[in-house]
């Protein structure tokens, strides 16, 4: 049985996590939290005291993750986590959807979770500069990498692009955001890009 194995991508607080588990649900799939999967199954090499995060084992990650695939009776696996293009088998990889969010709405949305400091101005320069982005580029080629612009948008909306791009009545795109352009045309970059 051929496996749609879908990797939801993208800055912390871009909605990764709320799309993935209503895709998953829409697409009766297997749901894999790379986090949660690393907690629980002690997959990490120790933890950053400075930014508050864990350091997975990429290369234990990806063997598990392998394992996960082969054996899952789902048609169709949903990974999430923002390192996910590191640790999930390219050959089985069907797309990559890097979820990209305003970096002003950002920034209110990681305030809201907790994020200050370094590890706040961090994450927003990652976004900015696309990141993640060229992470799923340097792996993948175009074709498989579709980055999708959440701003402003419910997790059903962005779903539903999602599942037109998977039925084929959507494209899958990059070249989609240019925070960094439109960050310097409103004045605001070196407020943004703090590091």
């Amino acid at each position: 049985m051929s496996k749609r194995v879908i990797l939801m991508t993208g800055t912390p607080c871009v909605g990764k996590t709320a799309v993935a588990r209503l895709l998953t649900s829409k697409l009766d799939a297997f749901y894999v939290n790379l986090t949660d999967l690393a907690l629980h199954e002690n997959l990490i090499l120790g933890r950053d005291e400075e930014r508050g995060s864990i350091i997975v084992d990429e290369n234990r990650m990806l063997c598990r993750i392998r394992e996960i695939i082969e054996d899952c009776y789902k048609k169709a696996i949903i990974i999430d986590g923002h390192y996910a293009v590191s640790v999930v088998p390219k050959e089985l990889t069907t797309y990559v959807f890097v979820l990209r969010r305003d970096p002003v709405e950002l920034r209110r949305f990681m305030e809201q979770c907790g994020f200050s400091g370094r590890k706040l101005w961090e994450n927003l320069a990652s976004e900015i500069l696309d990141v993640c982005l060229c992470d799923a580029l340097n792996v993948y080629e175009e074709g498989k990498v579709c980055e999708l612009d959440v701003s402003g948008k419910r997790v059903e909306e962005i779903v539903g692009e999602i599942l037109d791009i998977l039925n084929g009545s959507k494209k899958c795109r990059v070249g989609v955001v240019d925070w960094l352009g439109r960050l310097e045309s409103e004045g605001l970059l070196e407020e943004f890009l703090r590091i």
